[in-house]
C-alpha cells in the first residue's frame, strides 16, 4: 500500500483516508492487555474485551477523523489529496462524525465501567483520549512541537494496555507494564515513520516533527535504533522472568523490521519512495505485537 496521489480512483483516495492497516494501533494494545490478563487469571471475559475492541477501534477513528479536520485548519494538508476534510469539502460534517465516533466509544468504555460497578478504566480512557487532543487539537497541538512520538507511547502503550488488562482484572500488573512499553514502541514508530515523506508540508505548516528537527539521514539511523530496541527489551523481560519464554514468538516480526530500516535507510530523501514506509511500521506493530501476545496465551 503506497500513499495515494490524486490520479488514483476515488477508491484508492477514500482507502487511503480511511486508513484500515493503521486500526491495528488500536487493536494491539487491547489483545496484549487481555493476553496478559488471561496468562495470569486464565479467565478471559469475552463480552468485554469485545467491548473494549470495538471502543477502542472507535476512538482511534475519532482521532484520525479529527486530526484531518485540524490540519485542515493549518494547512498542512493543503497536498493531501487523501484527507478526509479534502475528499468531502464539508469540514463540520467530519468533524461531527469524529466526535460520533468518540461518543459512541467511550459509551462503550462506561458501559464495562457500569457493569463492573468501577469507573477506573473509564478514567484511564478518558485520560487516553485527553493526550489523544493535545497531541492535534488547539490551542495544545503539541504534535506540531515534535512531542507526537511521546505522546503516542503513553496512550497506546501504558494507558491502553493497561486499561485493556484492568477491564478484566479490576486489578494492577507490573507485568502488563512492561509489555505496555513493548506495545508503545512500535506504536510510536509508525507516527515516526509517517514523517519522512512530508517534511516539506510540515516546515511550511511549522510543524516540528522529530524529522524536520533531525534529518531524515538522521532520523533514518535513529529509526534503526528504535526498531532494534525492541526485541533485546522484550528479551531481557524473559531473563528477568517477566515475560514467558513463548512471547520471544515476537522475533518472528524481525524480517519486516530489517525491511523497514533498509527501505528507509537507501530513500529516506526521496518522498516518493519513502511514503510507505509507515505501512512497512504497521507491519512490524502487528506482527511483534500479535506474536507477542500469543506468547502469553501459551
Amino acid at each position: 500500500m503506497t500513499q495515494a496521489q490524486i490520479s488514483d480512483p476515488k477508491i484508492k483516495l477514500w482507502m487511503a483516508a480511511i486508513k484500515p492497516p493503521m486500526y491495528s494501533v488500536a487493536i494491539m494494545p487491547v489483545w496484549i492487555g487481555t493476553a496478559v490478563a488471561f496468562a495470569q487469571t486464565k479467565v478471559l471475559n469475552v463480552a468485554v474485551f469485545s467491548t473494549f475492541l470495538v471502543a477502542a477501534i472507535l476512538i482511534l477513528a475519532w482521532e484520525n477523523i479529527s486530526n484531518d479536520v485540524f490540519d485542515a485548519e493549518t494547512g498542512i494538508d493543503k497536498n493531501k489529496h487523501h484527507s478526509l476534510v479534502n475528499l468531502t469539502g464539508n469540514k463540520p460534517l467530519i468533524f461531527w462524525l469524529g466526535n460520533f465516533c468518540l461518543i459512541a466509544g467511550l459509551l462503550g468504555i462506561l458501559a464495562i465501567a457500569i457493569w463492573q460497578k468501577d469507573p477506573t478504566v473509564f478514567g484511564i480512557s478518558l485520560l487516553g483520549c485527553g493526550l489523544g487532543y493535545i497531541y492535534q487539537g488547539p490551542p495544545f497541538r503539541l504534535g506540531y512541537q515534535g512531542l507526537g512520538e511521546i505522546i503516542c507511547f503513553f496512550a497506546f502503550g501504558p494507558l491502553l494496555v493497561t486499561a485493556a488488562y484492568y477491564s478484566q482484572t479490576q486489578t494492577w500488573s507490573m507485568t502488563s507494564l512492561a509489555a505496555s512499553v513493548i506495545v508503545g514502541i512500535p506504536t510510536s514508530l509508525i507516527l515516526f515513520c509517517s514523517h519522512f515523506h512530508q517534511v516539506k508540508d510540515d516546515i511550511a505548516a511549522g510543524k516540528r516533527s522529530p524529522i524536520v528537527r533531525l534529518g531524515t539521514a538522521k532520523g533514518a539511523q535513529l529509526l534503526k535504533w528504535i526498531t532494534g530496541s525492541i526485541y533485546p527489551l522484550t528479551l531481557l523481560f524473559v531473563l528477568w522472568g517477566t515475560f514467558p519464554v513463548w512471547t520471544l514468538l515476537s522475533w518472528l516480526s524481525l524480517p519486516y523490521a530489517f525491511k523497514l530500516c533498509h527501505h528507509v535507510e537507501q530513500n529516506h530523501h526521496l518522498p516518493d519512495k519513502v511514503s510507505n514506509c509507515k505501512f512497512i511500521a504497521v507491519k512490524v506493530h502487528f506482527w511483534s505485537c500479535l506474536f507477542f501476545g500469543v506468547g502469553f496465551m501459551l
